[in-house]
């Protein structure tokens, strides 16, 4: 029996990564973007605007004013994914540090983690093997290969050199 999975699409996009996107439209607490090349897949894509830029305005005037305007297109870094159910939902982020260089949580150890060049983060998807869905768990490099068992010495290496240069 083939098992259908609805986030395949997505599989391209993981945080950290940076995106161009075309604002959609406005709410309240942000944007919806449409991220450029995944125009057509099952996915949400938005920017809060609240949660990024309330604790550096005064005013929500002064917010509404950072929003950039609907057709526009904006340099954005993928902040999370959540690939639960249909769609995808994904959460950019604008604020030039995170384009710079985005800090996240190691999901092991809780210390910041860089995302991104010269940074030291895996992105893990796991996934069931029997249904759909997937979830993305972002790790420094030692502390994913120190809790891989220690006689495998291959796994231990390859979690510490994944994405770098390997020859």
């Amino acid at each position: 029996m083939s098992m259908e999975r609805f986030e395949t699409e997505s599989l391209g996009l993981i945080p950290g990564q940076k995106v161009r996107a075309r604002v959609v439209s406005h709410h309240p607490w942000g944007v919806i973007v449409a991220i450029a090349g995944y125009e057509n897949a099952a996915l949400s894509a938005s920017v809060d605007m609240i949660q990024q830029f309330s604790e550096t305005t005064s005013s929500y005037e002064e917010l509404l004013a950072l929003f950039p305007p609907i057709g526009s297109q904006i340099d954005a870094v993928i902040e999370q994914i959540h690939r639960w159910h249909p769609p995808v939902s994904v959460r950019l982020s604008i604020r030039p540090a995170d384009l710079e260089s985005l800090a996240w949580s190691c999901d092991f150890c809780g210390e910041q983690i860089t995302l991104g060049p010269g940074g030291d983060a895996l992105v893990l998807d796991s996934r069931s093997h029997d249904g759909p869905g997937s979830h993305t768990v972002i790790s420094h490099r030692n502390c994913l290969a120190e809790r891989i068992r220690p006689d495998n010495t291959g796994e231990r290496a390859r979690a510490l050199r994944i994405g770098k240069d390997m020859y």
